[in-house]
């Protein structure tokens, strides 16, 4: 985080350079939207749970007291809420009390949970926002205040069905070859009855033999763009009414494969005949399942030889030596980058694709050729078996015997050091050297 300007004349602590910021900030953590359904049959409105949270950012601060400032003036004939006993109403507002406010992490968990339903005479379409204001105390200054305005849940009545899939807890300790049930059951929380349903289920490539349906069909991508997968497309007829759940005929079951590392299942419903399922934020789900297996990823570099102004090629080999694939599933980020430091006395004329230049230190450098450095990103994806070559083309301009350029293999972001690999099992293959004459 970036330190304050100093104003001249103005005496400022001095910091050692690893000394952690000295800034922190308040946050609010609430849904963006939610739908609520109209009644059944002239019964109640249906509820629904809207979680929220606080957190702030420097866990090298402990704050506390958070209060939590609720504004439900605008849900008038829209929604109707109910408080929960952290929280104090006065009017249209309430504020809820927060003792310990957490850092955002594995730990943050939602502090007040409010119960909303649409109200009584609310029609189709009727939207309402809840706003939300937050102070507490602790960081540097002693109090922390949200930003002014900038967090609200949108409210919106709806009709129609509401597909929800149940939560499927994930798989932290699958081992190769392990077959694995995953519960699934989905509920239709809706006000109007899904006549009819599709659910699909996207494997990763670690994960084999899904549970076969006479409803569904299967198909198995190559990996060209994307990562290779598992799909099934599963059509139901069955009439599901307010209420009812369905689970599939038999468990669903899915298999580690050998090349398993970090894997995942997404799950997907939807109502037939094209209809819009009233809230689509619970037709989704992703199981990730972990599997204990590793990849050794190792870089190569090359040895060349030119006299002075004679151009030659260098080539850089990153390679998984498996056993497991590994894929950056979640965000998508390259899986590696291979990176050259140019050695002494040579030029780096021509650069192959998905290689960037850059300074010494990292920074931007304005010409393709020329750079003192060079990172080659990797797909999302490599298979247990990947063979990468960068070729680079490198022309001598001094002859400096046995000059030598590092070659290594990074994160794609961070340093080596920051973000290890955890799933490489020697990482001392993850350097070579490019020697020149």
């Amino acid at each position: 985080m970036a330190a304050g300007l100093l104003t001249a004349g103005l005496v400022a602590p001095a910091f050692a350079a690893d000394d952690p910021p000295q800034t922190d900030q308040l946050w609010i953590n609430p849904p963006y939207e939610q739908a609520l359904p109209l009644a059944i049959d002239g019964g109640q409105p249906q509820s629904r749970t809207l979680g929220i949270g606080i957190y702030h950012d420097n866990d090298n601060f402990t704050v506390t007291d958070g209060r939590l400032t609720v504004d439900v003036s605008d849900l008038a004939g829209v929604a109707e809420v109910t408080w929960p006993d952290n929280c104090t109403p006065s009017g249209t507002s309430a504020v809820c009390d927060i003792p310990v406010v957490p850092t955002i992490g594995a730990d943050y968990k939602d502090q007040v949970f409010l119960t909303v339903r649409a109200a009584d005479d609310a029609e189709v379409g009727a939207q309402g926002e809840i706003t939300y204001e937050a102070t507490a105390t602790g960081g540097p200054e002693g109090t922390l205040t949200a930003p002014h305005d900038s967090f609200e849940t949108t409210l919106t009545v709806g009709s129609g069905p509401d597909l929800a899939i149940d939560p499927v807890p994930d798989i932290e300790e699958g081992r190769p070859g392990d077959e694995r049930t995953i519960p699934f059951k989905v509920t239709n929380n809706g006000n109007e009855s899904a006549n009819g349903f599709t659910v699909k289920l996207y494997a990763s490539y670690g994960l084999t033999d899904l549970t076969r349906y006479d409803a569904c069909t299967y198909t198995t991508t190559s990996g060209s763009d994307y990562a290779p997968s598992n799909k099934a497309l599963c059509t139901f007829d069955q009439v599901l009414a307010p209420g009812d759940s369905f689970e599939l005929p038999q468990p669903l079951t899915v298999r580690l494969a050998p090349h398993a590392l970090n894997e995942r299942l997404d799950i997907d419903v939807e109502p037939g005949d094209g209809i819009q399922d009233l809230d689509s934020e619970n037709d989704y789900t992703i199981l990730e399942i972990g599997a204990d297996n590793t990849a050794d990823f190792s870089v190569t570099g090359d040895t060349i030889s030119g006299a002075a102004g004679e151009t030659v090629t260098a080539e850089l080999t990153l390679k998984n030596n498996g056993p497991a694939w590994f894929g950056q599933l979640g965000s998508g980020d390259p899986v590696a980058k291979v990176r050259l430091i140019v050695p002494q006395g040579a030029k780096v004329t021509g650069v192959p694709s998905g290689c960037s230049p850059r300074t010494l230190a990292g920074g931007y450098y304005e010409n393709r050729t020329g750079a003192p450095r060079y990172d080659c990103a990797l797909p999302y994806w490599v298979l247990e078996d990947t063979r990468r070559t960068f070729a680079f083309s490198v022309r001598v301009d001094t002859v400096v015997p046995g000059a030598t350029g590092a070659v290594s293999i990074h994160p794609a972001y961070g340093e080596f050091g920051e973000y290890p690999f955890d799933f490489d099992p020697d990482r001392t293959n993850n350097a070579a050297v490019l020697t020149v004459n």
